[in-house]
């Protein structure tokens, strides 16, 4: 039977170009892989096919030759003709996709992070702390190359260096796989360090200063370069990033750059009105009250607050007023308090106008009911 055509074969026009020449046995590699076709009773032959196709197309010499001769011109029997594995062939196009290679031993140490809580007082204002954070250092005994003193790593016996090894898969083809006993470096520790056990780094607390900048806030970072674990076989280390987190304030609540405080004052205060002291982040400061002043009602000290890290104007400090009921009264303050609520009952709607017209809407929500309701 007739060879067909390798560029039909590939799906090409014969104008294709390397690029598009592997692409083609890929995509066609894949869909008839006999791994993958293990029912399929012609997959084994298509694939082969495409195989041929593609070490023939791929080779300039050879695709030379078959387009000026045809089959002819890469017939074995007449001095060329299709060579070679198909291992050689796949292990070429899908060598990335299956670990081909070898791995390179330096490696770049890992990241770290520390959380560090803060007070809001340390945030606000910024400063320099002091931490402590365990972290894997180069091994001194041995330079960080995990062989002991006087020696070195040895070549991988199973993959003779190169990192990988050939599995073979079928009765026709191989693939090329990373080395599991040198994990693809091509090297391995016959005489071991004793300080790291051959790892080439040990484990150690360092004590580093961090500078806090004014104005951080729960969920900001700072990156202290090369400050993370230390690399392999004499890698760059990675970093530390530090994790604010602002503790609670027993008087404050941050918003960005506004805080909040809740100012408990006296009904007698809130209703004759008066002035009281209010604690802000930079001393005291006087507040005034203004007669009839109602429970929840925010005063703004401008300036009062913080600025933030990222940028932006000095916040405000809010103040909300709660007015708190007396407790532990005594007989004649209660007695007091009997002839007061006596006086202010003669003209409630006076008085108390919220509680009037309160009333006076649950008055008209129950007239408004139908009967039964």
């Amino acid at each position: 039977m007739a060879k067909k055509d390798y560029y039909e074969v590939l799906g090409l026009s014969p104008g294709a170009d390397g690029g598009d020449i592997k692409k083609a046995y890929r995509r066609l590699a894949m869909k008839y892989h006999p791994d993958r076709n293990p029912d399929t009773s012609d997959a084994e032959d298509k694939f082969k096919e495409a195989t041929e196709a593609y070490e023939i197309l791929s080779d300039d010499e050879k695709r030379e030759s078959y387009d000026r001769f045809g089959h002819a011109g890469v017939d074995p029997n007449i001095g060329g003709g299709f060579e070679g594995s198909f291992g050689d062939v796949f292990g070429d196009v899908f060598g990335d996709i299956f670990g081909g290679g070898r791995r390179s031993s330096v490696q770049r140490g890992s990241d770290l992070r520390y959380s560090l809580g803060l007070d809001l007082e340390q945030a606000v204002a910024g400063e320099t702390i002091e931490i402590k954070v365990p972290s894997l250092s180069a091994c001194v005994d041995c330079n960080g190359t995990g062989a002991r003193k006087g020696s070195s790593p040895s070549t991988c016996p199973d993959c003779g260096g190169a990192g990988q090894v050939r599995v073979e898969t079928g009765s026709f083809f191989s693939l090329q796989q990373t080395c599991s006993r040198c994990r693809g470096s091509g090297t391995v520790i016959l005489d071991p360090c004793r300080s790291c056990s051959g790892g080439g780094r040990v484990e150690k607390s360092k004590t580093l200063s961090v500078r806090i900048p004014p104005g951080v806030d729960t969920g900001d970072r700072i990156r202290l370069s090369g400050e993370g674990q230390a690399g392999v076989n004499g890698g760059p280390p990675g970093d530390l990033y530090v994790q604010v987190e602002v503790k609670d304030h027993p008087i404050f609540v941050r918003d960005g750059g506004n805080l909040y405080c809740d100012v408990p004052i006296s009904f007698v205060d809130a209703a004759l009105g008066g002035e009281i002291e209010v604690p802000t982040l930079s001393g005291r400061v006087k507040l005034k009250i203004p007669s009839e002043t109602q429970t929840g009602k925010l005063f703004r000290l401008r300036g009062k607050g913080i600025k933030p890290v990222r940028g932006g104007g000095l916040g405000d400090l809010l103040c909300r007023v709660i007015i708190e009921t007396p407790v532990k009264l005594e007989e004649e303050q209660k007695a007091i308090l009997r002839e007061l609520k006596g006086s202010l009952e003669k003209s409630t709607k006076k008085h108390s106008p919220k509680e009037n017209s309160w009333f006076e809407n649950v008055k008209n929500f129950f007239d408004s009911l139908k009967p039964g309701q």
